[in-house]
C-alpha cells in the first residue's frame, strides 16, 4: 500500500457529527486534509465544521442520511463540484443495539445492517469513479474488534462488523488493481456516543462501564495508518488482546462470554 502525504487530500467522512467521525474530521483538518462532513444533524455538523476551522482546514458540510441513495449522490456530487474530486472515503457511520437475539425484532437487524454495512458498500461503489482519479486514493472502513470476535447481546452489531471485515479484505484485493488502498480500522471499547444512541437496549451491554480509549486516540491512530498505507489497525490494547485470546484460547474465551451472558441475564 502507498505511503501518502496528507496535506491537500480531499476526504468524505460519514457519521462526522460525533464520536470517531468528529475526531477524524478534526485530526484530518490539523493534517491539512479538506474534509466533506456527511451526517444527519445540521447543528452538530456546523459545530464540527467550526472545530475544523480552528484546527487549520475548514471542512464543508452535507446534511443527509447515508442510507438514502439520493443523499449519497448529492454528497458525491458536492465532492466533485466543490473539492474537485476525492482521495479518501471514510466509512464511519454506525449504530448498535443491546439485547438477546431471540427477543430482537427483525427490523432491528435490518436497520443496523442498512447503516453499518449496506450504506458503506453502496457509497463506496458509487465513489469508485471519483477515487480512481484521486491522489493516492484510499477507502477507510471503521469496523470493530467485534468484527473479529462476537460477544453476547450485540449479535446484530457484531454481524454487521464481521461483514465489514470480510468485505474490506475482499475489496482490498479488488481495488488494488485500480490503485485504491483499503484500510480497516478495528477499534475496541471506545469512549464515543455509540452506546448512547442504540436502536434499542433491553439488557446492560457487556462492556458497559468499561473504560475505553478516546475517539481522539482512535482518530490519531487512523491518520497515522492512512499516511503509512497500512492494511488494518486495532487501536486499543484490550481489543488486541481479545484477538490474541480468540486465536490462542477460543474455548476459554467462549466460557468468559457465556459468563457475561449469564450475568447480564439475571
Amino acid at each position: 500500500m502507498a505511503r501518502r502525504e496528507l496535506k491537500g487530500l480531499r476526504a468524505i467522512v460519514t457519521g462526522a457529527s460525533a464520536g470517531i467521525g468528529r475526531a477524524m474530521a478534526i485530526e484530518m483538518a490539523r493534517a491539512g486534509v479538506r474534509c466533506l462532513l456527511f451526517a444527519r444533524r445540521q447543528e452538530r455538523l456546523d459545530e464540527v465544521r467550526e472545530a475544523t476551522r480552528q484546527a487549520g482546514t475548514e471542512a464543508s458540510v452535507v446534511v443527509g442520511d447515508v442510507t438514502n441513495a439520493a443523499d449519497r449522490a448529492a454528497c458525491l456530487e458536492f465532492a466533485q463540484r466543490e473539492l474537485g474530486g476525492l482521495d479518501l472515503l471514510v466509512n464511519n457511520a454506525g449504530i448498535s443495539a443491546g439485547g438477546d437475539f431471540a427477543g430482537e425484532s427483525p427490523d432491528v437487524l435490518r436497520k443496523i445492517f442498512e447503516v453499518n454495512f449496506f450504506a458503506a458498500t453502496e457509497l463506496t461503489r458509487e465513489a469508485i469513479p471519483l477515487l480512481r482519479t484521486g491522489r493516492t486514493p484510499m477507502v477507510v472502513n471503521v469496523g470493530s474488534i467485534l468484527g473479529h470476535r462476537g460477544i453476547p447481546f450485540t449479535s446484530a452489531y457484531c454481524a454487521s462488523k464481521f461483514a465489514i471485515t470480510g468485505w474490506s479484505q475482499s475489496l482490498r484485493a479488488e481495488l488494488s488493481t485500480m490503485g485504491i488502498d483499503v484500510l480497516l480500522v478495528s477499534p475496541g471499547t471506545t469512549e464515543s456516543e455509540l452506546a448512547d444512541h442504540l436502536v434499542e437496549q433491553r439488557v446492560k451491554l457487556p462492556w458497559a462501564g468499561m473504560k475505553g480509549v478516546t475517539a481522539e486516540y482512535v482518530a490519531r491512530a487512523t491518520i497515522k495508518a492512512i499516511a503509512r498505507g497500512s492494511h488494518e489497525i486495532v487501536p486499543n490494547w484490550r481489543g488486541w488482546w481479545m484477538l490474541v485470546a480468540n486465536r490462542m484460547a477460543p474455548t476459554l474465551l467462549d466460557k468468559v462470554m457465556a459468563k457475561f451472558a449469564r450475568r447480564a441475564g439475571r
